[in-house]
């Protein structure tokens, strides 16, 4: 039996993967397709979209688009490391979990080294430890350290938190990489300019997420550090990620970045968060597992729970490696999204409804 699919259904937790594109960037879609223009790049799309980026971080940095998530991390662990290097991250970053060993392959070997760290974030003093270590050409020789901002857990590092770890990396003569899928989301939960936890910081490249705030795909490869970007285009076009219909990419950014989409998004994002740990704290037996600080919240439900919330349509993840299951929140997600999802927790649990 097929549903019928012009019945609205609630919106699922299962990841901000899952929401549309958002109004911006389907209008600047839609003006980029009257275009007849140049290919790869050569575009006035991707030369705005580049601009604004430098004006968002305040900074003269080189830009590449590329189609996802997975590439512009692998691609950039890339241009930091040769095949006898390692990189530093997180044991739950994504670069070491959920990445297929991207990295590792186009690095043509580098080896990840994974921490582990409370609340998702590297620990100096681990960081120390592991950079400390065996140095001699039979062990890998340490060459970058990547940071994901908002983490796994969505939680945030502040920026003290960012130039503390940037010391120890420049203090060794590591390059920083930064896996900001959820960037957006961290600079609307610290509500600092873009440039304090990033290059300020000592971030020599980073990741800047667009599919999850509101693009239907595409993310940019932000380097700071311009010997770094020595020759990444060669990379790109040789991994397949260099648009031939660049403007289809680049048109987004210049939606979501112009009148600041991008940052309306990642606060309404933070706030249906918010709103769900709101109506979720204090039910019996249920744990919030982190403090929310950017658009999601991790919970320990009780037996059965998940099950019986599974069964009446909701979709979340179990984050086996984080712990407990995990309710992302989009920039679509709605103030009634969350309160029928908490309806349905109270009513399952049997407890009385806010």
């Amino acid at each position: 039996m097929h549903s019928d699919p012009s019945t609205p259904k609630p919106r699922n937790f299962e990841s901000d993967n899952c929401s549309g594109i958002c109004p911006e960037a389907w209008e600047a879609l839609e003006r980029a397709n009257r275009d007849h223009v140049y290919s790869y790049g050569a575009d006035s799309y991707t030369e705005r979209a580049s601009g604004l980026i430098r004006e968002i971080f305040e900074r003269d940095c080189e830009v590449f688009f590329v189609f996802t998530g997975t590439a512009s991390n692998a691609l950039s662990a890339a241009a930091l490391c040769n095949s006898y290097n390692a990189i530093i991250c997180h044991q739950s970053a994504h670069i070491t979990t959920d990445e297929c060993s991207a990295p590792e392959y186009f690095t043509g070997g580098s080896k990840v080294v994974a921490l582990p760290g409370r609340n998702a974030k590297l620990e100096p003093a681990a960081v120390i430890r592991s950079v400390s270590g065996r140095r001699d050409v039979h062990a890998p020789k340490v060459s970058a350290l990547s940071l994901t901002q908002a983490t796994e857990a969505g939680t945030v590092y502040q920026s003290i938190e960012v130039a503390a770890l940037c010391a120890i990396a420049r203090e060794r003569k590591l390059k920083v990489h930064m896996d900001g899928a959820r960037f957006a989301n961290a600079v609307a939960t610290l509500g600092c300019r873009p440039k304090e936890i990033s290059w300020q910081a000592g971030v020599d490249v980073m990741c800047l997420g667009g599919t999850k705030n509101g693009l239907s795909m595409g993310e940019a490869v932000v380097f700071f550090d311009s010997e770094s970007a020595a020759e990444f285009a060669y990379r790109r076009k040789q991994a397949g990620q260099l648009a031939s219909k660049m403007r289809f990419i680049s048109a987004q950014w210049v939606g979501l970045l112009e009148n600041n989409a991008w940052l309306k998004n990642a606060h309404r994002s933070n706030s249906r968060a918010r709103q769900l740990e709101e109506g979720l704290r204090g039910i019996a037996h249920l744990e919030i597992l982190f403090q929310v600080e950017a658009n999601s919240v991790f919970v320990r439900f009780p037996d059965g729970l998940a099950t019986d919330l599974r069964a009446k349509g909701w979709k979340f993840h179990d984050m086996l490696r984080v712990g407990g299951s995990r309710l992302m929140c989009g920039w679509d997600t709605t103030k009634d999204d969350v309160k029928q999802f908490v309806t349905d927790v109270r009513e399952l649990t049997m407890e009385p409804t806010a």
